[in-house]
């Protein structure tokens, strides 16, 4: 009989964990990229696949940061797959960004695009303070959706969030039509079809 490895353990362990709190991404239902999405890379794809395919050109860039983004989920109980989706949707793991770690013309800062409208952004653009930061959004908009949307399970809470990282929990009118107003008119599917492409790839 084989061993049971303690890494292994300890990841099951860290998956029940998060999905005790913020659901489980496996749950979350998705439609993946719209077509306005899908071709960023210049390819003709929608849907679930061109979510992947965008995934997949970040990976190795999303890789560089796959410590920072493990301390900041066991810190605040965040699936990692979702932090690195939300890196891979927002800037493309940093490479849409200038010098200076901005992008959305000057107006968004770092990795997971902190906005200087609304918030105040620390740490350098790749740092685990930045990370960190952004995530704790991530959880403020996941309580708001909660106490909008008691009736919710909690993984519709976390898709909500995703959806209200993007354009603010006011934003979220219902399940159905939750990326309705985020840009793209796919921010939440895309990000959870992200997540569980690097899920599979061992985030």
């Amino acid at each position: 009989m084989k061993q049971t490895c303690t890494h292994c353990l300890e990841r099951i362990s860290e998956i029940l964990s998060m999905a005790s709190r913020y659901g489980n991404l496996g749950e979350i239902p998705t439609t993946g990229a719209s077509a306005e999405t899908g071709r960023q890379d210049g390819q003709n794809y929608s849907g679930v696949i061109a979510s992947e395919k965008l995934a997949a050109t970040d990976l190795e860039r999303v890789r560089k940061y796959e410590g920072k983004i493990r301390s900041v989920s066991r810190d605040t109980g965040v699936d990692a797959a979702i932090i690195a989706a939300i890196m891979s949707r927002e800037s493309r793991a940093g490479n849409a960004l200038d010098r200076n770690g901005w992008g959305d013309h000057g107006n968004a800062f770092g990795l997971m695009q902190i906005d200087k409208r609304w918030h105040t952004p620390r740490g350098a653009w790749d740092s685990e303070e930045h990370i960190s930061q952004a995530t704790g959004i991530l959880t403020e908009k996941f309580r708001e959706i909660e106490t909008k949307f008691p009736s919710w399970k909690a993984s519709q809470h976390m898709k909500g969030a995703i959806s209200a990282y993007n354009m603010g929990a006011g934003n979220v009118r219902n399940f159905d039509t939750i990326d309705e107003r985020t840009t793209g008119r796919d921010y939440s599917n895309d990000v959870v079809a992200r997540a569980k492409f690097y899920r599979q790839q061992g985030f």
